[in-house]
């Protein structure tokens, strides 16, 4: 997961937020343990995906915003790729566990200062939804590929439609995608168009798909949900959306046989940079 990111604030808040400083901080007792609950639940799809673009013995990979890098080990482990640079603001998860061809590189990727060399696969998990511009950041890592290397992204979509009915979880979801794009300006409503900027930024072909995990009862995703919420609690409650008592609802309902909701999908899109290009 994604600890990379700059933001707005809302008018009358304490200053520009970032992801890892107001909410989600890496120091926080709990945290590496609430990134791995989402790592149990999306690292098979996005390594399958991996695999199947080709990552493998003598490919050079880039993970951006790493998190604990769960993502950057199974590549090396499962995939054999060459060497994994491992990027991201705060490095502490990745520095607990060190492995042969694990790079762990400490850095802003959103710097322009940010060249940490070329790659056949550039990767990043949930990472630009939490960025600024993010056609910026498409163009910038597409930047990083070697000529026929390939740009993997992937970011949470929301696909529960405004006529949803009001449970609990859905108030709850609401009050977070709004709390979290006040506060640290985390945003997905541009994620659908993810395909069209890898366009944009000379990447093709170009694909997308979604991944929606079910939501169950004492399952990974739930589990996530409930320590997501419980760390972004201030920023949803702050809303109008939705109160503690509603929040403890939505963590109660999602725990219950009655949960009858759709998690938010990951969708990742991919485009390959050109051969023949510079």
């Amino acid at each position: 997961m994604a600890r990379e990111a700059g933001s707005r604030s809302p008018q009358g808040s304490e200053g520009p937020g970032r992801y890892g400083e107001r909410v989600f901080r890496p120091q926080d007792e709990g945290e590496a343990e609430r990134i791995d609950l989402a790592a149990l639940v999306y690292d098979a799809t996005t390594i399958a995906r991996l695999r199947q673009l080709g990552a493998g013995p003598g490919w050079r990979c880039l993970d951006v915003g790493a998190g604990t890098g769960t993502v950057a080990r199974l590549l090396l482990r499962e995939a054999g790729v060459a060497e994994v640079v491992a990027a991201d603001r705060d490095i502490r998860f990745l520095r607990s566990e060190p492995v042969a061809g694990l790079t762990a590189l400490e850095t802003d990727v959103t710097s322009d200062r940010f060249a940490p060399g070329l790659f056949d696969l550039v990767h990043a998990r949930f990472v630009l939804m939490h960025l600024p511009d993010p056609a910026r950041m498409v163009r910038q890592l597409a930047r990083l590929l070697v000529p026929g290397g390939v740009l993997v992204l992937s970011d949470a979509v929301d696909v529960t439609t405004d006529d949803a009915p009001d449970t609990p979880y859905i108030l709850a979801m609401r009050a977070m995608w709004r709390g979290l794009r006040e506060t640290i300006g985390t945003d997905i409503s541009w994620v659908p168009h993810c395909p069209r900027l890898m366009l944009a930024a000379g990447l093709a072909p170009v694909a997308a798909e979604i991944h929606v995990p079910p939501l169950e009862p004492g399952s990974p995703i739930s589990r996530f949900w409930a320590g997501t919420w419980a760390r972004a609690r201030v920023a949803m409650v702050g809303t109008g959306l939705v109160d503690d008592a509603g929040i403890d609802e939505a963590v109660i309902w999602l725990d219950s046989p009655t949960c009858a909701g759709l998690s938010p999908g990951m969708l990742t899109a991919w485009g390959w940079k050109p051969a023949g290009t510079g």
